[in-house]
């Protein structure tokens, strides 16, 4: 079972991103538009509209900039992702990626979802 990258079908920037992907991953890489997920046992759709998610082969969930650099991963251009996750640099891009996700996801969906509790 290969790694699958869940995102957002709605989201033309996603969308860009994942046209990209399909051009240049290996064939372990799945890529699969949440809106059309009802094979997979996944985080309700609110959930999965927030960030980026992608199940590893033995079932993990990684999200955010772990999802994004485990799903570059599975191109030759893996070297210009990895970095992301360098100890200080990770702290920094995890912050960005987390202001940039609830911008996109309210750009989008404005009220159209839950907003959840426990938002930052």
């Amino acid at each position: 079972m290969p790694d699958t990258l869940f995102y957002d079908g709605n989201c033309p920037i996603c969308n860009k991103e994942v046209a990209r992907l399909r051009q240049l991953a290996d064939k372990d890489l799945a890529l699969c538009d949440i809106f059309q997920a009802e094979q997979y046992t996944l985080p309700d759709t609110d959930t999965l509209l927030r960030q980026l998610h992608l199940q590893t082969a033995d079932g993990r969930m990684l999200t955010g900039v772990e999802a994004n650099v485990a799903a570059w991963r599975h191109t030759q251009w893996a070297f210009l992702f990895s970095w992301m996750e360098w100890p200080l640099i990770h702290t920094i891009t995890e912050m960005v990626y987390s202001r940039w996700a609830r911008w996109r996801y309210r750009r989008l969906y404005g009220d159209q979802y839950r907003e959840p509790t426990d938002a930052v």
